[in-house]
């Protein structure tokens, strides 16, 4: 196989099934595989492999997480290169495939391709000019899981997406490592995704508080793992959202308590995945720029 597109889904049936046929539109199945991963879905998700039937299926009853999930399902992909989508995310491009390849051929130490995200609910014709912009590509910090592609071989060569964290921050982890084996994470604009999700529904749905726990959560656990000398970052970290949310919120101010003290008790936990990285990997990621904000 050339191309192993990995989706990890959790009750997102009606999104999925979207993903899948817009796939199923644009790829060749005799020379790629979509391999799909149910995370603990309670929504009859199942029900799609009936409807597509191409699709190489993993479910699993008990959530794990996103993270564990996508690590499970990416040492199943067989491809030279593996591609992951969010399940609520789809290319615009009909021909991704090819420029994932084109550019891998290209740049041999390119490690990782972070795609374009057009983050709303669009027609078609919108989609078409924002993605219809003049080529830009450069060096970038890390990539977004909603869409990007990673050589098989430099996956497996990291400790790949860690089971320390379940949800939001995993890329950034995934990043790191390629960068620690001296390969680059490239931006393009050339391959864009259309990450289908409404801002505004999720601001009035809670899951900014959601995101903030998480994100606190294993940021922490993230600079105790990769830095030397993890205190003062930790403790940076922990100022910054105490100051800007924690002390303007009740709701975020619980959160944040809840999460300082869940930290403490985990990070002795966290000892066995401690393996920090060279302050030179540390210094280049801070100083690339975050992928599409350059």
């Amino acid at each position: 196989m050339e191309i192993s597109i990995c989706i990890v889904s959790k009750n997102r049936k009606i999104e999925l099934q979207k993903t899948l046929s817009i796939l199923a539109s644009c790829i060749d199945i005799t020379k790629h595989e979509v391999l799909v991963f149910l995370d603990g879905c309670t929504d009859n998700s199942s029900k799609l492999a009936r409807e597509f039937p191409w699709v190489k299926w993993t479910t699993i009853a008990k959530s794990v997480g996103a993270s564990k999930a996508r690590s499970l399902l990416f040492i199943k992909a067989s491809g030279k290169y593996i591609i992951g989508f969010d399940d609520d995310a789809h290319p615009i491009q009909p021909d991704f495939i090819e420029k994932c390849i084109a550019i891998f051929q290209r740049h041999p130490k390119v490690g990782i391709i972070a795609f374009k995200e057009i983050t709303g609910v669009y027609n078609k014709e919108d989609l078409t000019k924002q993605a219809n912009q003049s080529l830009i590509e450069y060096p970038c910090s890390e990539f977004v899981g909603c869409g990007f592609a990673v050589r098989s071989d430099v996956y497996n060569a990291t400790r790949g997406f860690p089971e320390w964290i379940d949800i939001y921050g995993e890329e950034n982890c995934l990043s790191i490592e390629v960068l620690s084996k001296n390969y680059t994470i490239l931006y393009t604009n050339a391959i864009a995704v259309n990450h289908r999700i409404n801002v505004q529904n999720r601001l009035e749905q809670g899951k900014n508080y959601f995101r903030f726990g998480k994100q606190l959560k294993n940021s922490t656990f993230y600079y105790f793992v990769y830095y030397p000398n993890p205190i003062k970052k930790i403790g940076k970290l922990y100022y910054h959202n105490l100051n800007k949310y924690a002390l303007t919120d009740f709701k975020y101010l619980k959160i944040f308590f809840k999460t300082f003290f869940l930290c403490i008790f985990k990070l002795p936990l966290l000892m066995k995945y401690r393996e920090p990285v060279d302050l030179d990997v540390i210094k280049l990621k801070e100083s690339l720029p975050f992928p599409g904000r350059k």
